[in-house]
C-alpha cells in the first residue's frame, strides 16, 4: 500500500530518479539531485517508496521514446491508487514532445525540458496539491550548471558538463532541437568545479559535451578544448581526464598533441564515424570524408602511442546500398575500433532525414546490424588477446556487478578490467580498502568486452 505524500515543503519527502540515455542524461540527474536536496527532499532507492518520480529521458531514438512511454503507462495504475503522487518527464523527450505527453499520458503532471532543471523544486512545488499539468520548456533558457560536488554516482568519478547544445544539424539527429544551440562554459567556471571535485575524492572526471571538441565557440579569446585540457591537468588530486564525443570535422592537431603531452589526459577517442560511404556520409550532413576520418586516426596514433579509438555506425539510412554498407564494414575493418555503438536507423520527426525515403527494408537493417555487430567483436576480441601478458593500470571502480568476489576497474584507454583482490586483504572490506586506487594489474585472460587480470 502506497502511503499518501506529505506536502511538498516537507523535507521528508522522496523522489525517485529513473534515468535513460547518455553520460550527459546521468550528469543532468546529478544536477537534479543536488538542487532537489538544497531545497530538503530526499531520494527514494524504489519508484514504489516515492513521493515524487520522475524520469529523465532520451530522444537520440524512436525506441527509446517507446520505452519512456511504456514506463508510463506501467504507472498510471500507481498513480490511479495514489492521485497525490506526482508524476514527471525531465529532458530530451521532454523538449521534444511537450505538452503531446499531457495528451497521450494525462496522468503525467510535469514535462521539464533540457534548460529547466534547476527550477525542478518550485515546479513540484506548483503542483503540490493541486495535481495539475505544469509544461516548462524554454529553447533559450540560461543553463545553470550549479552542483553538488558530493551528489554523483562513485565518489572517485565525476561527469563534467564543459558545453551544451550542438550546431551540426546532422540530418538524422534530433539532440540541435532538443538541446538548442552550442555555447561554452568558461574555464574559469570548468576548473572551480574540477577543483571541488577532488576535494571531495574524484580521481578522474569526464568531459561532456555534444561537440566536445568544438568547445569554445562563444568565449572570449582563442579558447579551444586542448587549452582547457592544459589548465586541468595540473589540479592535484586529479588523476585521469576523458572527454567525450568528439566530431570528426571538429578533431584538430592541437586537440591530439594536449592528449599526447598531458600526463593526466587519457589515450582514448571517442569519435564516431557513422558510415563508411562518402555518399551516405553527404546525406548524413557529416561534413568529412571518410578518408578524413581515416587520416584523423593515423594521426592520432601517431601523435599518441597506444590510443584507442571507439566509434558510432548507423546502418540501413535512407539510400544506403551494398555498396554503400561495405564502404563501412571496410572503413571498421581498416581501423579496427576497440568498440562501436552501432544503430539501425530510425526515422525522427523533425529530422532533415525525415524527407528521405526510408527504403532500407528492416531485415536487411537487422542483418547489417548483425554483421558489423560480429565484426567489431572479431575485432575488440583479437586486441584484447594482445594484451595477454602486459601489465596495465587501473582505476578500481569497486565490486564486479557479476561477481561480487573479484573487483572491477578501467585501464586508461577505457577498458574493463576484472581482478582478484590480493589475499592480504580482507575480502569483507576489499572493495572500500581498493576502490578509488591506482594498481597495476597483469592481463591473463579476455573476451570482446572484458579484460581479466591479476596482481603481481
Amino acid at each position: 500500500m502506497i502511503s499518501k505524500p506529505k506536502n511538498l515543503k516537507d523535507s521528508s519527502l522522496k523522489v525517485y530518479i529513473k534515468t535513460f540515455g547518455c553520460q550527459m542524461n546521468k550528469l543532468d540527474t546529478e544536477l537534479s539531485i543536488g538542487s532537489l536536496t538544497k531545497k530538503g527532499y530526499s531520494f527514494a532507492e524504489d519508484e514504489n517508496d516515492a513521493d515524487v518520480i520522475l524520469l529523465n529521458t532520451c530522444s537520440v531514438r524512436d525506441k527509446a521514446e517507446h520505452k519512456v512511454y511504456s514506463q508510463l503507462g506501467s504507472l498510471r495504475s500507481q498513480k490511479e491508487k495514489n492521485p497525490e503522487l506526482i508524476l514527471g518527464v525531465l529532458g530530451c523527450m521532454a523538449q521534444n514532445e511537450g505538452d503531446k505527453i499531457f495528451k497521450r499520458m494525462p496522468h503525467v503532471n510535469l514535462v521539464c525540458g533540457t534548460r529547466m532543471f534547476s527550477r525542478l523544486p518550485e515546479l513540484l512545488d506548483e503542483i503540490s496539491g493541486s495535481n495539475k499539468h505544469v509544461l516548462a520548456i524554454d529553447e533559450d533558457g540560461e543553463v545553470n550548471f550549479d552542483r553538488m560536488v558530493t551528489q554523483r554516482q562513485n565518489r572517485y568519478n565525476a561527469f563534467v558538463s564543459i558545453m551544451r547544445g550542438c550546431d551540426n544539424y546532422c540530418s538524422y539527429c534530433i539532440v540541435p532541437y532538443v538541446r538548442g544551440r552550442e555555447f561554452s562554459r568558461t574555464v574559469t567556471d570548468i576548473v572551480d568545479e574540477v577543483k571541488k571535485l577532488a576535494d571531495d575524492g574524484c580521481k578522474e572526471i569526464t568531459l561532456l559535451g555534444q561537440n566536445v571538441n568544438s568547445y569554445g565557440k562563444g568565449l572570449d579569446g582563442k579558447v579551444t578544448l586542448a587549452t582547457l585540457l592544459r589548465e586541468l591537468d595540473p589540479i592535484d588530486g586529479i588523476e585521469r581526464i576523458h572527454f567525450i564525443t568528439s566530431h570528426p570535422k571538429d578533431m584538430t592537431r592541437e586537440i591530439l598533441e594536449a592528449v599526447g603531452e598531458l600526463p593526466g589526459v587519457c589515450e582514448y577517442l571517442h569519435m564516431p564515424a557513422q558510415s563508411g560511404s562518402d555518399r551516405i556520409l553527404e546525406k548524413m550532413k557529416r561534413q568529412y570524408t571518410s578518408a578524413h576520418y581515416r587520416e584523423l586516426v593515423e594521426m592520432a596514433r601517431s601523435i599518441v602511442p597506444g590510443i584507442k579509438i571507439a566509434s558510432d555506425f548507423i546502418v540501413g539510412f535512407p539510400g544506403e546500398t551494398e555498396e554503400d554498407f561495405q564502404d563501412t564494414v571496410d572503413l571498421l575493418r581498416d581501423v579496427r575500433c576497440q568498440s562501436s555503438f552501432i544503430f539501425k536507423y530510425s526515422p525522427r520527426t523533425g529530422t532533415a532525414a525525415m524527407e528521405l525515403v526510408d527504403d532500407v527494408i528492416e531485415e536487411t537493417k537487422k542483418n547489417r546490424n548483425h554483421i558489423l555487430l560480429e565484426l567489431q567483436k572479431k575485432i575488440s576480441t583479437e586486441e584484447n588477446m594482445k594484451m595477454h601478458g602486459k601489465s596495465v593500470e587501473i582505476l578500481v571502480e569497486g565490486e564486479s556487478k557479476s561477481d561480487a568476489g573479484r573487483l572491477v576497474g578501467r585501464t586508461r584507454q577505457n577498458h574493463i578490467v576484472v581482478f582478484s583482490p590480493p589475499l592480504e586483504v580482507n575480502q569483507a572490506g576489499v572493495s572500500s580498502a581498493l576502490s578509488g586506487t591506482l594498481i597495476n594489474v597483469e592481463i591473463a585472460d579476455s573476451t570482446d568486452l572484458t579484460l581479466f587480470g591479476v596482481i603481481k
